[in-house]
């Protein structure tokens, strides 16, 4: 079967446990991935799902695997946008690995198709999400306040 995959790696200054945490803690959460947050009690069996800030549930599933701090795997659904859902279950791989001073975060997320507009729409969205999270961890804020700003087109003026 063919496979759609996309794959985000970064470094953080952080700590393994910290990282963890911040992946893990709905209120947390909220600060760097625009306000969405996920529920879960993130052990392996255990069910998760993606709530928007208006209250919608965007994606569900349940925890495949759960290592802290070590590693995080998911698998899921697209719930809101049906082209997205019909693509079926993805999985999620976290990876968190001491590297120094920081953690390497890796980021593998596959669906069993390809192409896929679901793995197309994720590669957009986790660099965004895990720059602010890294961002967050590191300085203290975000870097992106909205993760669709509306672009202002150039008049050409200066």
């Amino acid at each position: 079967m063919t496979r759609s995959t996309f794959v985000y790696v970064t470094y953080i200054r952080t700590t393994p446990e910290k990282l963890w945490s911040a992946l893990t803690d709905a209120e947390f959460m909220k600060q760097y991935w625009f306000g969405n947050y996920c529920e879960s009690q993130w052990t392996a069996g255990s069910s998760w799902k993606n709530v928007y800030p208006d209250g919608r549930i965007t994606d569900v599933g349940e925890i495949v695997e759960a290592e802290p701090p070590r590693r995080l795997v998911i698998r899921w659904q697209h719930q809101d946008k049906p082209e997205l859902k019909a693509e079926g279950e993805s999985l999620c791989t976290m990876e968190l690995e001491p590297s120094g001073t920081a953690v390497k975060l890796s980021i593998t997320h596959t669906i069993e198709r390809e192409p896929s507009k679901f793995i197309e729409a994720v590669s957009g969205g986790w660099p965004k999400v895990i720059s602010n999270l890294k961002s967050l961890l590191e300085s203290g804020s975000i870097a992106l306040q909205d993760p669709y700003p509306v672009e202002i087109a150039h008049s050409g003026k200066e």
